[in-house]
């Protein structure tokens, strides 16, 4: 898979590298080097996808509201505070 960029009419040096990067971000090669760059042994990347599709699971039972972004000063923040236990599932409404 190539990906090509053409200069567009006064775009600086910048701007087309700027436009590149998105188009690899977005066909998903820089996760993909990422991944690539050390070698995952297959026990391992198994183990990986089950915890995945388990997390996945219990998301599509939580609902919605787990779904919900944290707010800046949630857990692991700046502020120290991490609350106290973690909570457990939310009861059904």
């Amino acid at each position: 898979m190539a990906i090509r960029i053409k200069a567009r009419g006064g775009e600086s040096v910048e701007q087309m590298m700027r436009r590149f990067k998105k188009l690899c971000e977005k066909e998903g090669l820089t996760k993909e080097v990422k991944k690539k760059q050390f070698y995952e042994k297959p026990s391992e990347r198994a183990r990986r996808d089950s915890r995945r599709s388990v997390k996945r699971a219990e998301m599509a039972a939580l609902g919605p509201v787990a779904r919900k972004p944290m707010d800046k000063k949630g857990p692991g923040g700046r502020d120290g505070g991490g609350g106290g236990p973690p909570r457990g599932p939310r009861p059904p409404r």
